[in-house]
């Protein structure tokens, strides 16, 4: 575990943005900047900013060195379950993927009844929905609980997500109904991967993200991310049933920490937002990196250049000189 001294020196340079010009048009995502060098490819270079609640809150350091490293050493567990858009990793910040017609919709597998936000299983079952994206759920759940088996509850990619169940992912073109049944069977497999390693950590996959588009050649793929702390709820697995007879909530190491500690603060929309102090940046660099650390059996290492912005374009300039 890195001491919180040793992180606090890369606040002043954590990685705001990008603008790399020599990589052609840039799309800019919550966390990442995406480059379209070509036809055939593009980049991913993860920042280090920090989104909660669809909103843009401040820059965890190191953050996006952690996501890079992390979603890259995932892709390697699950290879064998579904190709994914990986060509190269030249920094620990960003990596060459192919070009992916993307899908319309994100594939999120829950395994628990939770959540925060306004598309979170919890917050729709504690309103009274009980037929959520198609699944039935039974009455009588409380927070945090496991459901029966995995479900699948997508979401539109929009300016707010939206809530979408498999025959309206159909009925709306984002795909067929032969697609859906293999995107769906995949997801499922990749969770269960997921589920697999993490207990192995003595961690709890909670729920998880995933993000798929089909390649050049028409075979569906995952991109983006996959199993790391922004896109996935990870609990420690000893402390849980504890928890959970308590009602308290489990511990966690991914950015519910964060929301949860945004609600502490009074947080609440149209509301002017709580100031993230140094100390919260600091304390969630530390998550990631033992989430990181946890998962992957590997020390983190720091890096040797504070400056993360030249040392990304240098190597970037490097990989495409080639």
């Amino acid at each position: 575990m890195i001491p919180p001294p040793d992180l606090k020196q890369f606040l002043s340079s954590s990685l705001e943005e990008t603008h790399f010009s020599f990589l052609g048009e840039r799309y800019k995502g919550k966390v990442r900047d995406v480059y379209f060098p070509n036809e055939k490819q593009r980049v991913l270079i993860a920042t280090d900013r920090q989104s909660a609640f669809d909103m843009l809150w401040c820059t965890i350091p190191l953050k996006g060195q952690v996501l890079t490293q992390l979603s890259s050493w995932w892709f390697d567990q699950v290879k064998d379950i579904m190709p994914n858009h990986l060509i190269a990793m030249p920094d620990p910040n960003a990596v060459i993927a192919k070009n992916l017609q993307m899908l319309k919709i994100e594939i999120v597998v829950r395994g628990y009844l939770t959540g925060s936000t306004g598309t979170s299983a919890w917050v729709n079952y504690n309103n009274g929905v009980r037929d959520f994206c198609g699944n039935l759920l039974p009455e009588g759940m409380v927070k945090n609980q496991k459901f029966a088996a995995p479900i699948i509850t997508p979401t539109t990619k929009s300016e707010e997500d939206e809530l979408i169940d498999p025959k309206g992912i159909i009925e709306r073109g984002f795909a067929t109904a032969q697609q859906w049944e293999q995107i769906s069977d995949r997801a499922f497999a990749l969770f269960r991967r997921g589920q697999e390693v993490a207990a192995s950590r003595g961690l709890i996959l909670v729920d998880t993200k995933y993000e798929m588009g089909f390649d050049i050649d028409g075979e569906l793929t995952v991109g983006d991310e996959v199993h790391t702390p922004d896109s996935s709820r990870y609990w420690v697995a000893s402390s849980y049933e504890e928890r959970f007879a308590k009602a308290e909530e489990p511990e966690s190491l991914d950015k519910e920490f964060f929301r949860l500690w945004l609600r502490s603060q009074g947080f609440e929309y149209g509301k002017p937002k709580p100031i993230i102090t140094d100390d919260v940046r600091v304390m969630l660099a530390a998550k990631y990196i033992d989430l990181y650390e946890r998962m992957t059996g590997a020390t983190f290492t720091l890096p040797d250049d504070p400056n993360v912005l030249q040392r990304i374009e240098r190597n970037l300039h490097g990989y495409f000189a080639l």
